[in-house]
């Protein structure tokens, strides 16, 4: 029988490990402060609009969970104004304490049947082109959360048909049967992030492993072929070298995939992983033009950039949006 107990870690010594400097390459005298100052480009616009208001109310009218929120994306006022969100399923509580993500983590309680409905009823009224659904780990479950889905694909194609869907699903701890479910569905976008660099797993995403997380990401496009579109993405700024990225990127694209998203790690508490260094946006075009010499079909890198970020530009589009919100949503 398969053992699904779970373990809360503190983040700051995720799975234990007190050396987490060491891990980084630095010490103390070479990380950024959590209060001080950040580079000038990482200014945005406060949220705020008619369009994120009303998206704000829907959400919240049907009981809905965005990784918008719970991540705290800085961009959420850019994308909500746009008339796009993130739905993260199957609640707000993580069963993993990765060292640098914002949502909770604990003992899920989390079990609505009809929340695949609601979220798709919400799209329709949004009338989105390009839909993410993404998810908390949820390693309580005996499918990991596959079946909600599974369910959210299909009341997407039931109640909004036009909208291009795009998962962004944890590792399902490493089984082939729960990804297999979900890819059998035909997303049009199948993403899994690795996150970081390799050498970075002990601290950043303990409970989860490289080579697991690459190997979702083969099967995934072995699973779905042609008609799934794969995609990844990963941060900087917790000490990694530039040829230490560029390598990891290569090992991405052996595995099959398409589409690639990097960003600047911001801390979003104390509690979690020092910023190392703030990468330039020159460094990040640089990053750009060799993922495009390994061979990815579209690349989005930049400080404020996040696996969600404009995301109906990843892959072709067909349709502009029907709804409300279609003005929000180019054509």
């Amino acid at each position: 029988m398969t053992d699904h107990r779970h373990q809360t870690r503190s983040r700051s010594h995720p799975g234990g490990i007190s050396d987490v400097l060491t891990v980084l390459g630095v010490d103390g005298d070479h990380v950024q402060p959590y209060r001080g100052r950040k580079p000038p480009w990482f200014k945005v616009p406060a949220p705020g609009g008619e369009r994120y208001r009303k998206l704000q109310g829907l959400i919240e009218s049907e009981n809905l969970h965005t990784v918008c929120q719970e991540a705290a994306c800085p961009n959420i006022g850019e994308c909500w104004q746009r008339g796009t969100a993130t739905f993260m399923i199957l609640g707000d509580t993580c069963t993993r304490r990765c060292g640098f993500c914002n949502v909770k983590t604990g003992k899920p309680t989390w079990h609505d049947p009809l929340e695949p409905a609601r979220v798709a009823r919400s799209i329709a009224k949004m009338g989105l082109r390009h839909a993410v659904i993404t998810s908390v780990d949820r390693d309580d479950l005996p499918d990991y959360g596959a079946s909600a889905f599974v369910g959210v694909i299909r009341q997407i194609r039931r109640q909004s048909p036009q909208t291009k869907i795009e998962v962004l699903t944890p590792d399902f701890r490493g089984s082939e049967m729960p990804l297999a479910k979900v890819v059998a569905e035909r997303p049009d976008v199948f993403n899994h992030n690795v996150e970081v660099a390799p050498r970075l797993y002990p601290v950043a995403r303990r409970g989860s492993t490289w080579e697991r997380s690459k190997r979702v990401l083969r099967n995934a496009k072995e699973f779905g072929g042609d008609e799934v579109t794969t995609k990844s993405g990963l941060m900087v700024g917790l000490g990694e070298s530039f040829d230490e990225m560029v390598d990891a990127l290569g090992e991405l694209r052996e595995n099959h995939v398409q589409v690639l998203t990097v960003g600047q790690y911001l801390r979003p508490t104390e509690r979690h992983l020092p910023v190392v260094r703030y990468w330039h946006p020159d460094e990040f075009k640089a990053l750009e033009e060799a993922a495009y010499e390994l061979g990815f079909e579209h690349v989005a890198a930049g400080p404020l950039v996040r696996s969600s970020y404009h995301a109906d530009q990843h892959i072709a589009q067909t349709e502009p949006g029907v709804g409300p919100l279609r003005e929000a949503v180019p054509a």
